[in-house]
């Protein structure tokens, strides 16, 4: 099957009645039904390999096509991690690796967020600076920890991943008496959902919290070129994941060679 071909049938199986169903679009998307049998099919014939197709396309749908995290009703979480997006340049200029940047308005949505969260229900927040910079001015929250960028000796500033925060969070609570518990997570929309596999990824139990709506309206003045329009954030997004399922796939591989 010819690129444009697989394209097509990708694109006809997302307009099909088959994936559609009785139930709303995005719920037979999510649930890979339909969907996936027509991905299955038009990567079979792509690659002439039923067994590479059927072994793809799970990582396929699950990167590009469910943008949607697990969620968990806020009464079955114990702590909050908020995660940052973006920023802006530094207000004065001056080196952008040994100034910190301006948190920006997107982490100030994020903040906001955070509260309406905490107005439910009074949980201990870990926060990026961006958005812990705003829980504390603007908020005024207290049982706030700032996840902070790391600061050489010479004053550069190395700032931290989506990992790197989760692996800050997880060594603040690993010692706690009553274990590390679970995390709820505060992300930009189209990021929460690798937030929350981060999160997880580094050994915490972690949902996004239900029925919370997370902010969406991206920065066109961002600092971090790939947070200021959405196509171009989603490759970016997709990106990521993809290195994180390669580092697991290869794991797993070394683990158990013969499957």
């Amino acid at each position: 099957m010819q690129r444009r071909d697989f394209a097509a049938a990708l694109t006809a199986a997302l307009a099909s009645p088959a994936v559609i169903g009785a139930a709303p679009a995005a719920a037979a998307d999510r649930s890979g039904g339909g969907l996936a049998r027509h991905m299955h099919a038009a990567l079979t014939a792509e690659l002439d390999d039923r067994g590479a197709a059927r072994a793809l396309v799970p990582h396929l749908h699950d990167v590009g096509f469910d943008w949607h995290p697990e969620t968990a009703a806020l009464q079955d979480l114990d702590f909050i991690v908020a995660y940052g997006f973006g920023n802006r340049p530094p207000a004065d200029g001056g080196d952008p690796t040994k100034v910190r940047p301006e948190p920006g308005p997107v982490n100030e949505e994020l903040a906001d967020t955070v509260a309406r969260v905490r107005g439910r229900r009074d949980l201990p927040v870990y926060a990026q600076w961006e958005i812990a910079h705003f829980l504390e001015s603007k908020h005024q929250m207290t049982d706030v920890t700032s996840i902070e960028p790391v600061v050489a000796p010479d004053g550069t500033i190395t700032y931290l991943s989506t990992d790197g925060v989760a692996a800050q969070v997880a060594g603040l609570r690993e010692n706690l008496p009553g274990g590390i518990g679970t995390a709820g997570v505060i992300g930009f929309r189209d990021h929460v959902k690798r937030c929350v596999q981060t999160t997880r990824d580094r050994g915490m139990t972690a949902y996004a919290p239900h029925g919370v709506d997370m902010p969406g309206t991206y920065d066109t003045e961002s600092g971090q070129p790939w947070t200021r329009r959405r196509d171009l954030y989603l490759v970016h997004d997709m990106a990521a994941q993809w290195a994180v399922l390669r580092e697991k796939l290869v794991r797993e591989d070394e683990a158990f060679p013969n499957g």
